[in-house]
């Protein structure tokens, strides 16, 4: 079984993301190929400070590693670290002219 999930920094974590999000999440990545990922793009809609948005992220990957990600068993990344997220709503945007 393949798992995808994302995640928004788009404020503080609480108990609502860990018990609806991250545990699952967390559970999820023993059975299976797990991929999860720090939807940071989107948050831009929610959150315009980047400075807030950068501090969100990070604070975000911190607690799920402590609430028991396991990167060894998982692939997680943040969404803004992978170019390829961004350049298919470039070409659109040419497209789109």
């Amino acid at each position: 079984m393949r798992i995808l999930t994302g995640i928004q920094p788009s404020g503080a974590l609480h108990l609502g993301n860990y018990f609806g999000a991250m545990r699952p999440a967390i559970e999820l990545q023993q059975q299976g190929e797990a991929f999860y990922f720090i939807a940071n793009y989107h948050s831009m809609t929610s959150l315009t400070d980047a400075k807030l948005r950068r501090q969100y992220t990070l604070d975000v990957a911190l607690d799920f590693l402590a609430c028991g990600l396991d990167p060894a068993r998982c692939v997680f990344w943040v969404q803004s670290d992978v170019p390829e997220v961004a350049e298919p709503s470039s070409a659109m945007v040419r497209l789109a002219r």
